[in-house]
């Protein structure tokens, strides 16, 4: 059931950290306020109190509620107000969702120079970070599982910090720490605790503002999404596919935290679409959104990925093509309504959920401009659709080895292989359960007219087995190993949106672990690639030669972005436990 929370804070004010939520366990102890009048170089004066100062730089928190982020001068008692040029406001920077940049500082000229400008380490028990960071007005937003960072986007200080204790006894990604986003709207900022509650908080304070519960998380419900902000909605799903949830999409009042609307992504029983649902399994069916979905403001819709149905390996008590799973749907942003819906896999059993970015793009279709969506999916095909009506206009596989389906029909249903189990019950399909592509960023540039997306190419066994659904367990229905023998090659490639076909692929390095990396393209051709060896590369977009390599390594769990502060364009990407921002020397 789902309820909203009144909530009161105690709010901690230090020098270093502006609010710290503790709601278990004692209070942290309060350091002495700092206050500050300070004068401006444009003329203004600014009183508040000091957040965080180093030699060069302060941070205020002025008496109208907002922040201030200033630069000293070579005059001791003139600072400069600084702030951002270009922010990366949403999950994947636009609401298209594609990991693309119109900054044009950093070129393939002068990529090579590309240097570490700041570096900041989540401390506390965050193992691995997830996340793609926000920035919106000079502040980069950062998150790990019940936990927020506001920082300076220019030095990396910290402006303030929320935290809560995780929660004993989830079941899921979100009892490891993963989170991978927020959310901004005005003055308030949102994201996803890891029992499935969306919080809100005033950004430059970091004071809770309400607090909402989605679901309950002891019927395995937990919340790993990036929130996406779409006028006065705030919305999301959660995770949970894999422990046997039923999945949803909603929509909360950005101001008070109440539902407004709430979109089932399975039917039960009796309700349309259920005839695709043919067996014993009438519950705990998945169909999860634990990604962001996309948003085109023209048309007014939501296009909204779902997770694979449950059991994942086991399609035994679930006969038929098990909508709305291992889709993309179209939804009105105001009422909730689906318009339409496009299922790339129906009647999953290889974990295939389509949680990768569904990119919007505008582009000539054959002599035609048109309205498009595009996605490398992690069955191993890329799909070009018309996002007005879900019209299938093109499927091609990108993948080197993939045994599963034969093609696709003209309306984008896949013809299957019959796949034979061998002695052991095993069968080997290609892709593997991580898929050809899965939820790392992707991103098209319309200038070269590529879409750019990191693949995998490896083959497992599946095996199934009859399991009961229960509550702080997981929901597999069977397992899937790599074949003996076999290993797995990892690389960033370019398609061609208008015909399908690979106009480049560049290799990555195999090591015992298969990363998680997005990618980042510029509008001055770079892309930035997480490569599988820990290396962060910059790379030409037209023809994949590497212009630039940072070893990092770290196995990838991020993905690029990049935003343009005081003038100067940055790249950030969380680095293990770290975020990292790169520039250009001075």
């Amino acid at each position: 059931m789902r309820r909203l929370l009144a909530i009161c804070t105690c709010v901690v004010l230090s020098s270093l950290i502006s609010a710290v939520m503790l709601p278990q366990g004692p209070p942290a102890a309060q350091l002495p306020t700092v206050r500050k009048t300070i004068q401006t170089t444009e003329g203004k004066s600014l009183s508040g109190r000091v957040i965080g100062e180093g030699p060069t730089d302060l941070q205020l928190a002025t008496d109208d509620g907002r922040v201030q982020l200033l630069r000293k001068t070579d005059n001791p008692n003139r600072y400069r107000l600084v702030t951002s040029q270009k922010d990366w406001p949403t999950y994947h920077g636009e609401m298209s969702g594609n990991h693309f940049t119109t900054a044009t500082q950093i070129t393939k000229s002068n990529v090579s120079r590309l240097a570490p400008r700041w570096t900041f380490q989540l401390p506390g028990i965050t193992q691995q970070v997830e996340n793609t960071p926000v920035v919106v007005e000079g502040l980069m937003y950062v998150s790990s599982a019940n936990e927020i960072w506001a920082l300076d986007a220019g030095t990396g200080r910290q402006i303030w910090h929320w935290r809560r204790n995780r929660t004993n006894g989830l079941a899921g990604n979100a009892a490891i720490g993963f989170n991978r986003g927020v959310s901004v709207s005005a003055n308030r900022l949102f994201m996803l605790t890891d029992n499935a509650h969306m919080v809100a908080f005033d950004r430059f304070s970091g004071d809770l503002l309400w607090e909402t519960e989605m679901a309950d998380w002891k019927q395995n419900y937990n919340g790993t999404a990036a929130p996406l902000a779409v006028g006065n909605l705030v919305i999301s799903g959660t995770a949970g596919g894999d422990e046997g949830v039923r999945g949803f999409i909603a929509a909360y009042d950005a101001a008070t935290g109440k539902e407004v609307w709430h979109l089932w992504t399975v039917p039960n029983p009796g309700e349309p679409g259920s005839e695709t649902w043919q067996g014993k399994l009438t519950d705990h069916r998945g169909g999860a959104s634990w990604m962001p979905g996309t948003y085109d403001p023209q048309l007014d819709l939501l296009y909204w990925p779902t997770g694979n149905p449950g059991s994942d390996y086991n399609g035994d008590d679930r006969q038929g093509d098990n909508l709305y799973t291992n889709s993309i749907l179209a939804i009105e942003a105001k009422t909730g309504k689906m318009r339409w819906y496009f299922q790339f896999t129906p009647h999953d059993i290889h974990d295939w959920d389509a949680q990768e970015p569904p990119v919007l793009v505008d582009a000539q279709w054959q002599g035609q401009p048109r309205k498009l969506l595009i996605q490398a999916n992690r069955n191993g095909f890329f799909y070009v659709l018309d996002r007005t009506n879900g019209q299938f206009l093109l499927g091609k596989q990108f993948l080197k080895n993939l045994n599963w389906a034969k093609g696709l029909d003209a309306k984008g249903r896949p013809i299957l292989n019959d796949l034979k189990e061998n002695e052991r019950g095993e069968t080997y399909v290609c892709p593997g359960f991580q898929g050809g592509a899965n939820w790392y960023s992707t991103s098209f540039n319309p200038a070269t007219g590529l879409y750019y997306f990191s693949a995998l190419e490896r083959c497992n066994n599946f095996t199934k087995r009859a399991m009961e659904w229960q509550a702080g367990r997981g929901f597999m229905g069977g397992t899937a190993q790599p074949a003996p023998g076999e290993t797995y090659a990892k690389s960033l490639r370019a398609i061609d949106i208008r015909s399908g076909e690979i106009a480049w692929d560049l290799p990555g390095v195999t090591t015992p672990n298969t990363s998680s990396g997005g990618v980042l393209s510029t509008a001055t051709g770079v892309v930035f690639y997480c490569e599988n060896s820990g290396s962060f590369l910059g790379v030409d977009a037209s023809s994949g030669k590497v212009l630039w390599d940072f070893p990092t390594n770290h196995t990838w769990r991020a993905s690029p972005m990049s935003y343009v502060f005081d003038n100067k364009q940055y790249i950030g990407i969380a680095v293990g436990t770290s975020v990292m921002a790169f520039g250009l020397p001075e």
